[in-house]
């Protein structure tokens, strides 16, 4: 079929792949690339685990939706399980990691309305984020980019720099509602965000605190979830991508208190938490919470993080820097990211680009050592390449 008949909203590469195992996919002709995109972070154990496939094999032959009209027992055992591995009390699900931010952003704006301050619905951001393709979630992050061309730009955000404590605490006000933040930007070019303040100042002023975890969770970054890192607990959370493996779906976590207000009517979805997706969610848990298993993702991650250093090192003219938790990485180029991804594919090596020129580094959690010794050969591959189009530019 020809990609004319599609909405242009892609710039595809022309790679197609049939199958795929582990960290590796192959194409039609036979040609086998090592995977550290991950379908962007989603992918989180491989390609055809052996478990996942079995589990949505059994659930297939069983039962697909019956829509949250009825009682799905499988969504009561997964939110248990998220919960008790977390700060949460109740659990929404959702089919992707945009629907998982709307709960949020809903919840948190309900929750004050129910408190008798239903002017108190604004949701502070910070710049570089990127919390969706919604309207609402566009207007979150704030880009123009995503944001021109689609009318005005939904009210209720506003967004402050980076990294500027005293901007955020003067764009607080009496409409201020939450504070929203990713612990590490993805999108933004995988950049820690200052984070540690963030429960005391939302305490003082009787805020929610809401993180976005859809790229950073679900053991990416050699934690559960990223603000493990820095011991702050939010009231509300989305998350999406790993927590399916590579099947739609996606959650907003909540406390008791930041989910009280949202009762029979307040929000819905008809596909979220259907008994295939919640198969699926469950098996990606039954591997990711097993003893050691994310304590193995910090320690790879590590490693990796170590070699890559090196070959950043050795090719100061293609890299600056390398940044980043766990399985969570970002290369910041001083060659065009573009094109540093691109002749990586030509190496048999997929990588995802990110803002602040970053290629980013997302392999499956269960990469071995072997593969992450082959994806670092075929980075400095990658370097070399760009290194002799960089010579014969400059020389032309």
């Amino acid at each position: 079929m020809s990609s004319s008949v599609l909405f242009g909203t892609y710039a595809r590469s022309d790679l197609a792949f049939v199958k795929g195992e582990g960290c590796w996919l192959e194409t039609a002709d036979g040609r086998r690339f090592l995977d550290f995109a991950a379908g962007i972070a989603v992918n989180s154990l491989g390609h055809s685990h052996p478990h996942l496939v079995s589990v949505v094999q059994e659930q297939a032959a069983k039962l697909w939706h019956v829509s949250n009209l009825y009682t799905i027992p499988e969504q009561g055992r997964l939110a248990a399980r998220l919960c008790e591995a977390t700060f949460a009390d109740r659990v929404f699900f959702t089919n992707s990691g945009g629907e998982a931010m709307e709960a949020c952003i809903k919840a948190a704006r309900r929750y004050h309305y129910g408190k008798g301050a239903p002017d108190r619905y604004d949701i502070i951001t910070f710049e570089g984020a990127f919390h969706g393709r919604t309207l609402g979630t566009i207007a979150a992050g704030g880009k123009d980019k995503y944001l021109e061309g689609f009318g005005p730009k939904a009210p209720g955000f506003t967004q402050v720099p980076f990294d500027d404590l005293k901007a955020l605490k003067a764009a607080i006000n009496e409409t201020t509602a939450a504070i929203l933040i990713e612990p590490i930007q993805g999108e933004g070019g995988i950049r820690p965000v200052p984070h540690e303040f963030l429960r005391d100042l939302c305490d003082v002023h009787g805020l929610l605190l809401i993180f976005d975890e859809v790229q950073t969770g679900v053991g990416r970054t050699g934690r559960f979830f990223a603000h493990e890192w820095s011991g702050v607990t939010p009231d509300l959370m989305g998350i999406a991508k790993g927590i399916g493996g590579g099947f739609p779906m996606g959650a907003c976590l909540a406390t008791e208190e930041a989910s009280a207000c949202m009762v029979p009517g307040t929000h819905g979805s008809t596909f979220g938490g259907n008994p295939l997706a919640m198969a699926v969610g469950n098996a990606v848990l039954d591997i990711v919470l097993d003893d050691g298993f994310i304590e193995t993702v910090a320690r790879k991650g590590l490693v990796l993080k170590q070699k890559i250093a090196s070959v950043v090192d050795s090719h100061p003219d293609v890299f600056e820097t390398v940044r980043g938790e766990g399985l969570m990485l970002g290369i910041k180029c001083r060659a065009n990211v573009g094109a540093v991804v691109i002749e990586g594919r030509e190496q048999g090596f997929l990588s995802v680009p990110a803002g602040d020129n970053v290629m980013r580094i997302l392999p499956p959690l269960t990469v071995t050592d072997e593969e992450i010794d082959e994806a670092v050969k075929r980075l400095d591959a990658t370097a070399v390449a760009m290194e002799k189009t960089l010579e014969a530019g400059a020389s032309a």
